[in-house]
């Protein structure tokens, strides 16, 4: 019985480690403005120069989304490159909008990243270890083999998101959502379940088809 339940709280470790999840932490959607349909949306991702890969792959996934629905879509990054409104004035940067043919922009911003280092034993005994403190080599093997096994100690990390979606015409915030995300398997994988997730919530809220 012992037995089974290590290798079940073994495997559980293991998925725990290897598994990606993301999820919707909080949802919103205006009723001042009704919803339309969209000739051109950008996806405008807010990330820092060190993720600029992470900004090309979030940018791109969500574009894809969105054009799977119908809707034209575009990358700020592929348009404008990585500075795309920096030392502008509103004014401009709207301009800039309008001469490209955008009616609706959808933000990401990387709010937060976290990493932890947390503890994880490789092997898993049950406590107090009465029955192997009798005898030396009991209590030496035991206690070896839960130090110096391996992936002694494991880092996660989690993102945390938030995406806006602004109607051009009338200038106002149609949709906002936050979301974590949590030990991503690669930045590709992260970019496409953000992508479908958002993409999904906006439907769902009736903000595009």
């Amino acid at each position: 019985m012992k037995a089974k339940m290590i290798i079940v709280y073994a495997a559980l470790l293991f998925l725990m480690a290897s598994c990606s999840s993301s999820r919707i932490t909080y949802s919103w959607k205006s009723e001042a403005v009704p919803a339309k349909n969209y000739n051109k949306i950008m996806v405008v991702g807010l990330l820092s120069d060190n993720d600029m890969d992470l900004r090309e792959k979030m940018e791109n996934h969500l574009v894809g989304d969105l054009e799977t629905r119908g809707y034209q879509a575009i990358s700020s990054l592929k348009e404008y490159g990585p500075k795309s409104f920096e030392n502008m004035k509103e004014a401009d940067a709207l301009d800039k909008l309008h001469n490209s043919g955008v009616d609706a922009v959808i933000t990401i911003v990387l709010l937060d990243k976290k990493r932890e280092r947390y503890y994880v034993p490789g092997r898993v005994y049950y406590s107090p270890y009465t029955i192997y403190q009798r005898r030396f080599w009991g209590y030496y093997s035991t206690i070896y083999g839960r130090i110096y096994s391996p992936d002694y100690y494991q880092v996660s990390t989690k993102y945390f998101w938030e995406s806006n979606f602004y109607d051009m015409d009338s200038k106002e915030l149609l949709f906002s959502a936050q979301t974590e995300s949590f030990d991503p398997e690669s930045a590709a994988s992260l970019a496409n379940e953000y992508g479908q997730m958002i993409v999904n919530e906006m439907a769902k809220k009736g903000i595009i088809k």
